[in-house]
């Protein structure tokens, strides 16, 4: 506070005092330039000039801009493609009637990238793991179609891929006969709520049992009685099976036509208790691993009455 008071009563001292110059010396000349006005040559003029300019070059018009939008738009569409979202065409009435022939679904392909799995119950893409579309005749695309599908705005018309309904997986035991559900690890399927209305489960081709094989997945159309799936390739070389590397992803949403918008979830009866093979056996490998201390200290006792005998 003492600074700031010093100075102040310096400052008032000096204004008491008569000042040293007249009046004239404190108002500007007429033939001197104003210290509030631009002398001539200095740099005032030229940023006012390259602001201009900056402003001019920034108001590009829309026009040069949207090709680079449009080159964003599709890398972006192609990153998208190859590894998060993929638009599939149904080409059949194999899964009526939760998918109709012309619907589109969308598939998730980035879960497989983190190995994950298809799971019971689960639609899923999957390439033709050994000529099951062998015969099938294949559309041939326009340019524009082949550009469309090559971005993943449009469903490829080239590629064989199949889509049908995961029913058992690696370890699961899987089979039906004729008259009866199918049972995937003794338990059946309630499949009233997904399969065609009319169809029966398995009675125009039935199989099994059959263990899943490690990297398999074992696939069947929801209309049954049309659609060619593991059970009529038993005697290819997968033996009916689908390779998990075969495929492509889940089918996750039913994106076009907008009247049939809806999310492909898993039936409730693939979430029955009891139908994991590995729930199955946990009891008796957790009563094995209970038993065996018991067995082990009635052993030792055992052995105590005889060495004390």
């Amino acid at each position: 506070m003492s600074d700031l008071a010093d100075g102040a009563r310096s400052e008032q001292e000096r204004s008491a005092e008569p000042s040293a110059v007249g009046p004239a010396a404190t108002e500007p000349s007429a033939t001197e330039p104003s210290a509030t006005e631009p002398e001539a040559g200095t740099d005032s003029g030229t940023d006012s000039k390259d602001g201009t300019a900056a402003k001019k070059k920034n108001n590009r018009p829309f026009w040069k801009e949207l090709p680079l939008l449009i080159g964003i738009a599709l890398v972006l569409a192609l990153f998208i493609k190859t590894f998060l979202v993929q638009a599939f065409s149904i080409p059949s009435d194999s899964m009526q009637n939760t998918l109709q022939r012309g619907d589109r679904v969308l598939v998730d392909k980035l879960t497989p990238w983190f190995g994950s799995e298809p799971e019971r119950g689960e639609v899923v893409v999957f390439h033709d793991p050994d000529k099951w579309l062998e015969g099938e005749p294949t559309p041939t695309p326009n340019a524009a179609q082949k550009f469309l599908s090559f971005v993943g705005l449009m469903p490829s018309a080239e590629e064989k891929d199949l889509i049908k309904r995961t029913i058992a997986v690696a370890g699961d035991t899987v089979e039906c006969k004729k008259g009866g559900p199918v049972e995937v690890n003794g338990k059946a399927l309630d499949d009233k709520s997904f399969i065609f209305e009319g169809n029966s489960p398995c009675d125009d081709m039935p199989f099994g049992p059959f263990k899943v094989p490690d990297g398999k997945i074992w696939v069947m159309g929801d209309h049954r009685q049309d659609s060619a799936d593991s059970r009529y390739h038993t005697d290819d070389v997968n033996k009916g099976f689908v390779p998990v590397s075969q495929v492509v992803g889940r089918a996750v949403v039913v994106a076009w036509p907008v009247n049939r918008w809806s999310v492909l979830s898993v039936p409730d009866t693939f979430d029955q208790p009891g139908i994991s093979a590995a729930a199955g056996a946990a009891p008796g490998v957790l009563g094995l691993a209970g038993a065996v201390p018991f067995v082990l200290r009635r052993r030792r006792r055992l052995t105590a009455g005889r060495t004390a005998g």
